[in-house]
């Protein structure tokens, strides 16, 4: 029985939802997964559904109706987890731009290297992100440097979306009560994280940028990560973060 679960929120991610699941059962570490969708139109659930023949026992599908927004899927998978045996739970996108492969680093570091969460950072040891239109590679990277002045995390990738988590972590958090939905999800995690003096490490990857399907990314997500941190540094100033 193995001790890591992989999460992944998929909406309309029929082009890579198949291969995706592949890949990660593929990984020698035995990875079970579970499968976040929010009521794709697509079929995205079907194909998991599909797949999940193939892997009795290791896949799993949570279906929710309606795009809720990605932080409270990643909490729905979150809680699922911690009411079973997993002790590390990891985080990614469907679009490949996360690469499978760097599964198993960010599992060993937790697991075997004794941290309690690891990141996979876009910008650890520079800029490492591939097919990027440059505006948007300005906007990632400043918001994080914007994070790392408001809160004082040492962070150089705030924001990413590829992580593991060990059960600890997740629950000393009260997860009832993170509260944004986008964009800023990544970083309030991150934050309570921090706050709770748990040894985050960034390990660094290549981000590349999705070649099938569409983003989700929004400009009313990225303005909910400014005042969002905004509003994290006067809580923990508050002593609000405990």
């Amino acid at each position: 029985m193995t001790d890591v679960l992989v999460i992944i929120p998929t909406y309309n991610e029929i082009e890579n939802i198949s291969r995706m699941i592949d890949t990660v059962m593929a990984l020698p570490d035995g990875f079970d997964l579970l499968i976040i969708d929010d009521g794709s139109p697509d079929g995205t659930a079907q194909a998991v559904r599909d797949k999940m023949a193939q892997y009795p026992e290791r896949l799993h599908l949570e279906c929710r109706r309606g795009k809720l927004g990605l932080g409270t899927a990643y909490i729905h998978g979150f809680k699922w987890a911690l009411n079973r045996q997993y002790q590390f739970i990891m985080e990614m996108d469907c679009d490949f731009s996360h690469n499978p492969d760097d599964l198993t680093k960010l599992y060993h570091e937790c697991k075997d290297n004794g941290a309690d969460m690891s990141i996979g950072s876009r910008y650890v040891t520079g800029v490492n992100v591939v097919n990027w239109p440059m505006g948007r590679v300005l906007m990632s990277y400043f918001a994080s440097a914007y994070v790392r002045f408001v809160t004082r995390m040492p962070l150089r990738d705030s924001t990413a979306g590829f992580v593991c988590y060990t059960r600890k972590v997740l629950e000393a958090i009260d997860l009832d009560k993170i509260e944004f939905k986008g964009y800023a999800f990544q970083i309030e995690m991150k934050f309570q994280t921090f706050c709770k003096k748990f040894k985050i490490v960034e390990i660094p990857i290549i981000f590349i940028n999705r070649q099938l399907g569409t983003s989700k990314m929004s400009g009313g997500i990225f303005s909910e990560a400014v005042l969002g941190v905004l509003k994290l540094r006067l809580r923990a100033l508050l002593g609000k973060m405990k």
